[in-house]
């Protein structure tokens, strides 16, 4: 973080402090986000963390989610009044205030002081100090980080330990991805040492399913995936009426696009799922092909070079043939050899 002592000196004191994540937040957002918020309230300031929306259930052991306001269950009023009086806002795991929703406006227009911590591409500029690395595999290992910048390691507790270490687990995919760094083991030691049970997160977050999120991914695999080897691609198009055949909640489509991208000889996968208010996509590639790229292009979103999600406001089938459309237009760059395993 640029000026780490400005910024030390800031937190030095008890404040108002208000800690919010994007849209729908994945373990990476609620894990540094509460993890955060514990350790500052052991610095004696007033912490509230807001989420835009709900969150899937498998999250819910972490340490203060009891305490989490979710912004659409009926608490607009009480999450305008937070931000608005908050003398110091954290914006964590997203890269621009469009992520936050309704929310963005507000934090936009707040007196507050703004903090960015986050590992996105392209950040926009509306914090006065931001901790950014597209170097780190997730948020959570920049939380760590920082807590140990400010000489305050003796504060991680291991509840926060474990909250950070969720984070850093799922968004490297249990350590299989690209970005599992030398970094990422040194960190995810430490915790470990801080009293982290890797066992029991891992239990909680992958083993912790409904019988109905089972049966909806048997249902997805056979009746939803199309693979397309000579485009190098596969994807899952996922219907309203699909969710509601199998009582589906937050999170259970979670990991889903990463069957499509294990297929042998995919590099380009997605999920195209149809939700009450848009459309929401997930991207994954391999190797050189950037989802970032085609989701910030096509579909109004972004991420990671090969991980990103957008959003289209037609219809499933109108998005569908958009989406297969555009796949020619990148049939040079998909059909090349995959060589990063080879």
């Amino acid at each position: 973080m640029q000026d780490i002592e400005a910024f030390k000196e800031l937190i030095n004191k008890p404040r108002k402090v208000v800690i919010t994540t994007h849209h729908k937040p994945d373990a990476d957002a609620l894990g540094s986000s509460l993890g955060l918020a514990s350790f500052l309230k052991d610095k004696g300031h007033q912490v509230d963390v807001i989420t835009p929306t709900d969150y899937p259930n498998f999250l819910n052991w972490m340490d203060g989610n009891d305490e989490v306001i979710i912004f659409c269950d009926g608490n607009q009023e009480k999450s305008y009044k937070l931000v608005a009086e908050a003398e110091l806002i954290f914006c964590l795991d997203f890269s621009s205030l469009h992520r936050i929703d309704e929310l963005g406006e507000a934090v936009g227009k707040a007196d507050a002081v703004k903090v960015l911590i986050d590992h996105h591409l392209g950040p926009d500029s509306f914090a006065k100090f931001k901790l950014w690395s597209t170097e780190a595999a997730a948020t959570a290992e920049l939380i760590y980080e920082l807590i140990c910048d400010l000489g305050e390691r003796e504060r991680i507790t291991k509840d926060i330990a474990e909250s950070l270490y969720a984070g850093i687990m799922t968004d490297t995919g249990s350590f299989k991805h690209p970005n599992t760094t030398e970094n990422v083991f040194r960190v995810c030691g430490e915790l470990i040492k801080l009293g982290a049970d890797t066992a029991k997160v891992s239990k909680l977050i992958y083993d912790n399913n409904s019988v109905d999120r089972i049966k909806f991914l048997g249902f997805a695999l056979n009746e939803r995936l199309v693979v397309l080897p000579e485009l190098k691609t596969a994807y899952f198009a996922i219907s309203k009426d699909d969710l509601r055949k199998f009582n589906s909640k937050t999170g259970d489509t979670e990991g889903l696009v990463n069957y499509a991208l294990s297929i042998k000889g995919i590099k380009f996968a997605a999920l195209i799922t149809e939700r009450e208010d848009a459309v929401k996509m997930s991207f994954r590639s391999i190797g050189e092909f950037s989802v970032n790229e085609f989701a910030s292009s096509h579909f109004s979103g972004g991420g990671h070079k090969n991980a990103a999600g957008g959003k289209s406001d037609a219809g499933l089938e109108e998005t569908l043939t958009k989406f297969k459309g555009l796949l020619n237009d990148y049939k040079d760059e998909l059909s090349q050899e995959i060589k990063e395993y080879a």
